[in-house]
């Protein structure tokens, strides 16, 4: 490294390297000599030079890139789950010793704090998935580089779950349904059994061979909590169980909307029960999954049906109308 370089580990990018790796992504090509000013980038294998001129550097593509780094992070992190067997297996005849056992078990319930460090104990936990792996995703609408990335991380981990044979069941709102290309993802993953959808869906849920789940602990995902405690953990799996019962296939195609005689759609029972319940335009679409927007012609809809003038009068003719007894 040189003297400006600020050092940093094998799988950190720094601001100078990251500035650098952006330019050639850009332009498709650096001069040699400006790798100087970042070393670290041909070192991480973010730079390599252009073949018939070597006085040129050219990027490796992000998504490359990202795959490769998470693949020698998994074998980091295999390596040090080795050292933790050997350490046990040299410990273990001490082990009885030890007036207190239970005080080395690991604690029922651990709050985790930042996102780096909840990904990284969800990435632990499912690294050592065997049999099953239970998750609720809502709101798969959402986009953006960050979105992009931790979906990409997902994906990995999923696949590599799946190598080794566990199972993974997955439950989306229906919204899921408008986004062919998240769709497209999880059918080549996990065929046509594996996600099916809700109207409404409980908060994220990850739950890895119902020994260990993972749920948010605050509204910007930046607190989670890590439950180890047997009987949350039968709970938590347990109402997995009957959503999943009640939940509907994602595959095969896209969802229709299916009427009932009076051309209420489950999608407006959806809302028509939350209506009833109090709740405002803004509530009804975030527990749905909807824009508000979308609910609101919902509920525009749902008020011609009934013929209702009023929001008063909608709740009341709701009640009388029966809908919300009817089978979805």
């Amino acid at each position: 490294m040189t003297a400006s370089h600020p050092p940093h580990g094998t799988e950190e990018l720094c601001a100078p390297g990251a500035e650098l790796y952006e330019r050639a992504l850009e332009e498709g090509h650096i001069p040699a000599a400006a790798a100087t000013a970042a070393p670290c980038l041909v070192d991480m294998g973010l730079l390599h030079p252009a073949v018939g001129d070597l006085t040129r550097l050219e990027p490796v593509s992000p998504t490359l890139a990202l795959h490769r780094m998470l693949r020698r992070s998994a074998r980091r992190i295999a390596d040090e789950r080795r050292r933790e067997h050997q350490l046990a297996e040299m410990f273990e005849k001490l082990v009885r010793f030890d007036a207190d056992p239970s005080a080395v078990s690991a604690p029922a319930i651990t709050l985790l704090s930042g996102k780096n460090r909840i990904n990284q104990a969800i990435t632990d936990a499912m690294a050592e998935a065997t049999v099953e792996i239970l998750t609720i995703q809502p709101n798969t609408n959402l986009h953006g580089p960050a979105v992009e990335t931790a979906r990409a991380v997902s994906v990995l981990r999923d696949q590599a779950a799946l190598d080794r044979g566990c199972r993974i069941r997955t439950l989306y709102q229906h919204t899921m349904r408008s986004a062919p290309s998240i769709r497209a993802l999880h059918e080549r993953l996990h065929g046509d059994t594996a996600c099916r959808t809700l109207d409404e869906v409980t908060d994220r849920l990850i739950a890895v061979d119902r020994a260990v789940a993972f749920i948010p602990a605050s509204e910007d995902n930046n607190l989670a909590v890590e439950v180890r405690h047997a009987a949350v953990i039968k709970y938590l799996t347990t109402t997995f169980d009957r959503l999943w019962r009640l939940a509907t296939p994602l595959y095969p195609g896209p969802a229709v909307e299916r009427t009932t005689p009076d051309a209420v759609t489950p999608r407006q029972r959806a809302i028509a029960a939350l209506l009833i319940e109090g709740h405002t335009d803004a509530v009804i679409a975030t527990r749905l999954g909807l824009n508000i927007r979308t609910a609101r012609e919902h509920i525009a809809k749902l008020a011609a049906t009934l013929g209702s003038d009023s929001r008063a009068q909608l709740g009341y003719l709701i009640g009388q109308s029966g809908i919300l007894d009817q089978e979805g």
